[in-house]
Parts: structure tokens; C-alpha cells; sequence
């Protein structure tokens, strides 16, 4: 019964819990906190959501992850990489910061929290080993770049243009620093020395929440938002005025699309389920017009991407009276008898038929008070599908970086890591988080380390810091209004470049070149498919498997002979001498399977190609750990057909599962006990007695190949 308890309920094994463990988890969940709040909001932006739900996101899942989960010290929240790859699959749905892009962020946590909890349920926690450590380390380095580049247009005060190709829009930012706000930039810039200055010098303390202090302050004083709504008779150039309200119109255009295109879909779905030739005939007109307004849809997202950017470069000289500017020209154009206010203003957004300018740096704004409301997220079927690709690949990935997490922990606690519980606990913190509007989550490497470090003993530190974000989102939210979004920009920047690892795979190219390969290629197609990344690591994945099994259809298989030593090694790799003429003998090592016994046949012919005098072809098979029915059957034709060239086949060494094979198939009695020996250096002593010079005089075969139509093979190696 107890057993049971503990593994309905992980979290038993908390209790009792004594003071020193109180203490222990209490200061921990405290410190891990003031890393939290900061890096939940950063990481919420990096997923294109208000900061909020990043918020809502380390609350609920935290708990839940803690109480559900294997480990003692890991910290389940928001995450820098899964926050990139969630945007990365929802962009090209709906805009970012939209209310379908939160549904569609919701719904996507909730299908990677059922992956992940059916992936334990089934213990299938295994499914993890298809990402080798090249592909890992190859795709982890482009998805840094790809996540601290992303903030590089919020740390010069431009915008970022979102389209189809990552290193496009990249390259649009980049052509965009001449026009960077310096005041942007030296927030961005203080954040990050003040950061790195703390924790060289006193590591013990929050520095990131300092900086979130120290800088949020300053811009309130500074008032370094300063935003202005006009409209647009007050913009005295004819140019701007014709690209914002193209910019406008196109706007309400890709709100009116995105409404149309959900419509279309959800009336299609209707009709199929209700069925019909008819009913089926106007789901697929539905449908087709759908597609229509998608590819409408996409084309206006980029033009507009491509007019937010002009509108940026748009420097606008105020004039008017002491009170503030109320006319707005274009720079050097300002009239000499007008009064010029000492600003320049650009172009910040559209607020209904007003233009919102700006001559201030951009921050976090206002942040929702209250807890986040239960509520049953909104599944979109229509696009469960088309998501479910990069729903697996977060699943995977999140899981990965948990388990890695846990196991490198442990390492240090001695805490037994069951992985199929991790997935389990995971699992549950994504679909309960899902019902109080959180976004994808998984196991944080740096909390995790802050709590090792910090002394953690058990969950409840977890707990303890999510008490925390209560806290904040009760009382503290209307102080963070002021917070510069550059200073988030370096939190992210800061925490992902510190995630670069270059060595492991120059590790791994001195180990196996073809690895390290796929690694590299890894990266590079993770940086040239972005912003879907996911595609990236779903190729590496693809890579390694192929690699795999060529590796699996021709394992290595030489013919050996005696070094000066004694022991064993290839012919033609230490360029030996053979045993014998009479004999041969052939390590496999490789199992037995369909999958290779063509390469198995292929090693036999070419060895009796090159030894045509040969009667004995000997297998040390000591490598060979199963043998399947096409292997057996194999073993069974090339047996016969050597038997008629008065050739034996023999084997030694076999492992205890494949001799059982054997033995029960009939094999071993069809060819004859007296062809297996328990090991090599038996049945070579045993074959050089045999075969002695002079012993035997057996004529050359007829060069007649025992394989019809006397197939040659050059496979061995």
C-alpha cells in the first residue's frame, strides 16, 4: 500500500521534514525566486507574449512539476529555448502578442504536455536516445544564436521584421543601426555591465533582479517611455502619412483575414463530420478559399513587416508650445518661424484611427494584476496537426534538458533519477499549467543550479518560489511598468550565450568525423530553416538514424591473423601475413539480422575469392549478440552452398542467446556440433592442427563460385 502511495504521490518522500530541511528549502525557494520573476518575463517576450504569462506560467506548472516530478532540485518553469521554439511554430498563425497567438501558445502547451505524459506512461523515455550529442550540441548552438540575435533589435530600440527567414530579418535589423536609440542602448548596456559586475564581485547576490530594480527606477525618472498619441493631420508629411495609414489598413485587413481563415475552417469542419457528397463538395471549396486568404494573409504580414521598419527610419521634429509638440515634420523640413520641441519622435503604433509616436525607449508596460483565471484551453483542431511536428520536437527537447538537468544534479546529490516519472511530472505541469493560460515549460538549467547551490533538499523550494510570483502578481505588478525592454533583451541574451559550446564537438570530430558532421550540419540547418527550428534537429535526428543503420548494414568484418604478440588483427589493416591458405578466419562484428546478413554473404565470398584453396571458413562471431529469422536462414544457404565446394563454415565464440537460436532452429544439428568451439584461440589451435603444412594437399577449386552466376564481392574491409 505504501508503495503504491509513493507512486501515485512522489511527493510523500518529502516528509517528515524536519527544521534543518524547512530552512534549507525556504532560503533556496527565495533566492531561485528572485532569478524567476525577472527571467519569466524576459523568456515570455522571447515567446512573443506579454510578460505576463510568463508570470502565469512559473505558478501552477511549478507546483505541479514539483510535487509530480523524480528530482528534488530541479525547477520546472519557463525556459529560453522552448520559449523560441514556441514562437518559432505559432508565428506563421497568427501575430505575435495577439489573443489567437496566446490561445494558440495555451493549446500548444497542453500538446506537449500530453506527448510528454504519454511518453512516460509508456515508458518510453527512451525515445530521448535519438538525439545524439553532436545533434544536441549542433542545434543548442544555433537556437542560442538564433534566441540572443532575436533580441538584438530591442537592445538598439528597432524593430525586429518577422518573415520567413530568420537570417533575413536579421540582416534587416543589422541594416538598421543607424537608426538605434541611444538611450535603449545604454540601458541595454548598464543592465549587462551591472549584471556581470555583481557576479564577479558579490555572486551571492540577485544580480539580474538588481538590475531590474536599479534600471526599471531610472526609467521612471527618467520617464524614458514618453509616448504620444496624434492623429494623423498632425503629421506634416504627406509620405508618412500615406505609409501608416497603408500600415493601418493593412492591419485591420490581417485582424479581418485571420477571423475569416478561422471561420472558413471550423464551417469546413462542420461539414465533413456531418457528411455528404454535397456537404463534402462545399467543405472543400471552404477549404480552398481558406488557403486563398492564408496566402493573402502572409503576403500582407510581410509588407507590413517591411512598412514598420520604413516607418522606424521616419524622423519626425515636433513644434508647438511649451506644453507640448502638436505639429510633427519630417527632419530638416521644419518651419524657420516654428517652435521646435527638442525631441525627435518615431513611429510607434496604431491606436484605432491615431498614430502613436514615441521619443522614448519601449518597456514592459502595464501587467495585469491577479491571478491567472482557470479556464479550459481552446483547441483549434484544424491546426493540431499541422503543430504536432513541433510539439514532439519540444517535447523532446524539454524532456532532454530536464532529464540532463536531474542526472547532472544527482551526480552531486546521490538522488536516484527515474526518468519516466520526470516525463510524467513534466507532463502534468504542461496540461495543468494549460487550464490557467501558461505557455510551454520544462526543467531550467540555471534554476536548477541556483537551488543545488543554494542547499534545496527537497520540492518545496519550488513550491516556495512560486508562492513568490503569487506574490508579485497580487502586489507587485504596477512597479514593473517602467521596466526598459532592452534590460529583458540582455537577461535572455546573457542566459543563452552561456549555453555556446564549441569543444564537444571538436571532441567528437577526433572520435567519429561522420558525427561530428551531422553536428555541424545540425547547426547550420537549424540557423537557415529559422525560425522553424524545430526542422533543424527533426534533420540531425534524421541524419544520425541513417548514419546508424549503414553503420548496423555493414558492421566491420576483416579477415585476421596473428601479431607478433600473439593476439589477433586485421590482414590488411597491420598488413599480416595469412594463417593459412586451408583456412580463414573472418571477425563480424555485428548481429545477425536482416538488415546485414547481405553484407554477412558478401564477407563470406570475398574471403573464399581471395583463399580459393581454402576449406574452412571460420566466424569469430564473440561480437555477434542476436541472430534474427533472415540471419538464421542466411547462415543456413551459406552453409549448404559451401558444403558443396567441400568448404565448412564454423563459428566461435557465440554468445549464449545466439547459440539458443540456433540450437533451437536445428541449425547447430544440420551443421554439426564440431563446427562450434566455446572460443577462438580453441578453434584456431584446432584448425592450425588440422590444417598443417604438409598435412594436407588439397587441389585448387575450379574457381567455380558455390553463389549461381558467380557473384564477386569487394566488401570486406
Amino acid at each position: 500500500m505504501q508503495a503504491w502511495l509513493s507512486t501515485l504521490f512522489p511527493f510523500l518522500r518529502w516528509f517528515p521534514m524536519n527544521r534543518e530541511v524547512i530552512r534549507a528549502d525556504l532560503v533556496a525557494g527565495i533566492t531561485v525566486a528572485l532569478v524567476l520573476v525577472p527571467q519569466s518575463m524576459a523568456y515570455a517576450q522571447l515567446a512573443g507574449l506579454p510578460v505576463v504569462y510568463g508570470l502565469y506560467a512559473s505558478f501552477v506548472p511549478v507546483i505541479v512539476a514539483s510535487l509530480w516530478g523524480s528530482s528534488s532540485q530541479l525547477h520546472t518553469g519557463p525556459v529560453a529555448m522552448l520559449s523560441l521554439m514556441s514562437a518559432a511554430a505559432l508565428i506563421p498563425l497568427a501575430s505575435p502578442g495577439s489573443a489567437d497567438f496566446i490561445e494558440l501558445s495555451v493549446m500548444l502547451a497542453l500538446m506537449v504536455g500530453v506527448l510528454r505524459l504519454a511518453l512516460g506512461l509508456f515508458r518510453l523515455g527512451a525515445i530521448v536516445n535519438l538525439l545524439s550529442s553532436p545533434v544536441i550540441v549542433g542545434f543548442t548552438n544555433a537556437a542560442a544564436l538564433i534566441i540572443g540575435l532575436s533580441q538584438l533589435s530591442k537592445v538598439i530600440g528597432v524593430p525586429f521584421p518577422r518573415t520567413d527567414s530568420y537570417l533575413a530579418d536579421l540582416w534587416r535589423v543589422v541594416l538598421q543601426l543607424p537608426s538605434l536609440h541611444m538611450a535603449t542602448l545604454l540601458f541595454a548596456v548598464g543592465a549587462f555591465l551591472l549584471i556581470l559586475g555583481l557576479r564577479k564581485k558579490f555572486p551571492a547576490l540577485p544580480g539580474v533582479l538588481i538590475a531590474v530594480i536599479v534600471t526599471t527606477l531610472i526609467s521612471a525618472l527618467l520617464s524614458y517611455e514618453n509616448k504620444m498619441v496624434v492623429t494623423s493631420s498632425q503629421i506634416q508629411d504627406a509620405q508618412t502619412v500615406s505609409t501608416v495609414n497603408a500600415y493601418a489598413k493593412s492591419e485591420r485587413r490581417i485582424e479581418s483575414l485571420t477571423d475569416e481563415i478561422a471561420s472558413l475552417n471550423q464551417q469546413a469542419k462542420k461539414l465533413e463530420q456531418q457528411g455528404g457528397l454535397e456537404n463534402i463538395e462545399q467543405a472543400a471549396s471552404l477549404r480552398a478559399t481558406a488557403k486563398v486568404r492564408e496566402h493573402e494573409l502572409k503576403i500582407l504580414k510581410n509588407e507590413n513587416t517591411l512598412r514598420r521598419v520604413k516607418l522606424h527610419k521616419m524622423v519626425l521634429h515636433g513644434t508647438g508650445t511649451e506644453n507640448g509638440p502638436s505639429q510633427f515634420y519630417p527632419a530638416g523640413e521644419v518651419p524657420s518661424k516654428a517652435r521646435v520641441n527638442g525631441e525627435s519622435w518615431r513611429f510607434s503604433g496604431i491606436d484605432g484611427e491615431r498614430v502613436i509616436l514615441s521619443s522614448g525607449g519601449a518597456v514592459v508596460g502595464t501587467i495585469p494584476e491577479g491571478l491567472p483565471e482557470f479556464g479550459v484551453p481552446t483547441l483549434k483542431w484544424d491546426l493540431i496537426l499541422s503543430l504536432l511536428p513541433a510539439a514532439l520536437v519540444m517535447a523532446l527537447i524539454g524532456f532532454m534538458e530536464a532529464t540532463s538537468i536531474s542526472k547532472a544534479i544527482a551526480s552531486t546529490t546521490g538522488e536516484r533519477v527515474d526518468t519516466n516519472k520526470e516525463l510524467v511530472g513534466q507532463g502534468l505541469a504542461n496540461i495543468a499549467g494549460s487550464f490557467f493560460s501558461s505557455y510551454t515549460v520544462s526543467g531550467s538549467f540555471s534554476r536548477s543550479a541556483v537551488a543545488a547551490r543554494t542547499g534545496a533538499r527537497t520540492g518545496m523550494f519550488a513550491i516556495i518560489s512560486a508562492i513568490a510570483v503569487v506574490l508579485v502578481l497580487l502586489f507587485f505588478t504596477s512597479y514593473l511598468y517602467h521596466l526598459p525592454q532592452a534590460v529583458l533583451a540582455v537577461i535572455v541574451m546573457m542566459a543563452v550565450f552561456s549555453l555556446i559550446r564549441i569543444k564537444p564537438l571538436l571532441q567528437a570530430w577526433r572520435v567519429d568525423r561522420v558525427s561530428a558532421s551531422i553536428g555541424v550540419i545540425t547547426f547550420v540547418a537549424t540557423l537557415l530553416m529559422a525560425p522553424a527550428i524545430a526542422n533543424g534537429i527533426l534533420l540531425g535526428i534524421a541524419l544520425t538514424v541513417l548514419h546508424y543503420l549503414i553503420r548496423i548494414m555493414r558492421p566491420r568484418a576483416e579477415i585476421v591473423s596473428r601479431k607478433g604478440d600473439g593476439t589477433l588483427g586485421g590482414v590488411r589493416a597491420h598488413q599480416l601475413e595469412p594463417m593459412s591458405e586451408f583456412f580463414v578466419p573472418v571477425r563480424f562484428d555485428g548481429s545477425l539480422n536482416f538488415i546485414n546478413v547481405a553484407y554477412f554473404e558478401d564477407m563470406i565470398l570475398e574471403a573464399l575469392s581471395d583463399f580459393p584453396r581454402a576449406r574452412a571458413i571460420l566466424v569469430i562471431g564473440s561480437s555477434i549478440n542476436e541472430i534474427d529469422a533472415s540471419g538464421e536462414e542466411k547462415v543456413r544457404e551459406i552453409a549448404r552452398r559451401l558444403k558443396e565446394s567441400d568448404v565448412q563454415l564454423m563459428f566461435s565464440g557465440l554468445k549464449h542467446q545466439v547459440m539458443q537460436v540456433m540450437q533451437s532452429s536445428g541449425l547447430v544439428d544440420e551443421l554439426g556440433e564440431d563446427v562450434f568451439f566455446a572460443d577462438k584461440q580453441t578453434a584456431l589451435k584446432a584448425l592450425e592442427t588440422r590444417f598443417a603444412p604438409g598435412v594436407v594437399d588439397f587441389p585448387e577449386r575450379d574457381g567455380r563460385s558455390p553463389w549461381r552466376g558467380g557473384r564477386v564481392a569487394n566488401h570486406l574491409l
